[in-house]
């Protein structure tokens, strides 16, 4: 195999696994055990070669990674590996989400750097990380978790701790931050209802009347097709020991703007009041209908794309245009009914 990618029947995953077999790639997909057969069924609806296509089973939680002795050997010479293995839900405790966004992370870090023919590490990691010390001291973790939650708070820790482990190891780590990731630029397909999904999903039933953050709220999102591209090709295009990008569309419209843009689409009406967020934390969720731990997703921050940009270029990437995505993506998400119709 030339290619492990790591949490392959995730909702990223899955596009990354087609991108590479649609490239002619031999690809090793390793999932959770007894997700194999839900992989492989993806993969033949979307026409997917299926002759270079191997599964195994992983637990990126276990030192091992919890390999058969049979895929440890099938494994032995892979050149890239993608870590796209994560615990990718709100409400999680820190136990849990430690084990397996930064425990995880380490643990595939030194499985990978044991490869003999190794040319890349690829994890992602996420936009919001920003620039966290390396390695995070315990006092800064721990108001992470307390301020940000598990999930969000794990992802940094882990990005912070892999970027310390990478040198020591001797490891050629990029590190592949993508923006809120929304369905495939041409048909609207996701496959993930969370996150900005939960905000259209509200806009569509009617149950939006007010809209957090302000008027400058930036939420950038990446088409996955792009990005499972762009994952696609970093082993081949980086070359230094460490590079970091942060993959988005530079071009999305300020939140308020883009929930504006899918309320003409969708024909409900737009909120018309915003909120600051930091009214939104002291109100009860009940009222607001707002996950606490979506709250600091909604900033005025923006972000250096420079090196993603760079690499896009170098490899032939571009990016389709936004506004088209986003209304391919919220056809798709009703069509499904965000979700909750069977088989979606």
């Amino acid at each position: 195999m030339s290619t492990l990618v790591l949490g392959a029947n995730g909702f990223i995953g899955r596009w990354l696994v087609l991108e590479l077999l649609t490239q002619g790639r031999p690809v090793a997909a390793a999932t959770r055990p007894g997700r194999a057969a839900a992989l492989r069924d993806w993969l033949a609806a979307h026409d997917a070669p299926a002759d270079r296509l191997t599964n195994v089973t992983a637990d990126i939680t276990r030192p091992d990674l919890g390999l058969s002795p049979a895929d440890e050997a099938r494994l032995h010479d892979v050149r890239d590996v993608h870590n796209l293995a994560a615990l990718y839900r709100f409400g999680l405790g820190r136990p849990e989400a430690r084990a397996a966004n930064h425990d995880g992370a380490l643990h595939v870090a030194r499985w990978a750097a044991a490869r003999p023919g190794l040319r890349r590490l690829v994890h992602l990691s996420g936009y919001r990380v920003g620039d966290r010390p390396v390695p995070l001291p315990p006092a800064e973790a721990d108001r992470l978790y307390r301020t940000l939650g598990a999930y969000e708070a794990s992802k940094s820790e882990g990005d912070s701790a892999l970027r310390a482990l990478a040198p020591q190891l001797g490891l050629p780590l990029s590190v592949v931050s993508p923006s809120a990731v929304v369905g495939h630029s041409t048909t609207g397909e996701a496959g993930q209802y969370l996150g900005l999904a939960t905000l259209v999903d509200q806009l569509h039933r009617g149950r939006l009347p007010a809209l957090p953050g302000s008027r400058r709220t930036f939420v950038p999102v990446v088409a996955v097709d792009h990005l499972a591209r762009f994952l696609a090709a970093t082993p081949e295009h980086d070359s230094e020991p460490l590079t970091r990008h942060t993959v988005l569309d530079p071009t999305t419209p300020e939140l308020p703007e883009l929930i504006g843009l899918l309320a003409a689409h969708l024909g409900v009406r737009p909120p018309r009041l915003r909120i600051p967020v930091g009214l939104v934390r002291r109100l009860p969720q009940a009222l607001t209908g707002a996950d606490p731990e979506t709250l600091s997703f909604l900033s005025e921050e923006r972000y250096d794309t420079a090196s993603a940009d760079r690499l896009a270029r170098a490899a032939g990437l571009a990016q389709a245009p936004v506004a088209d995505v986003l209304r391919r993506w919220a056809d798709r998400l009703v069509a499904e009914d965000f979700g909750r119709r069977a088989g979606a």
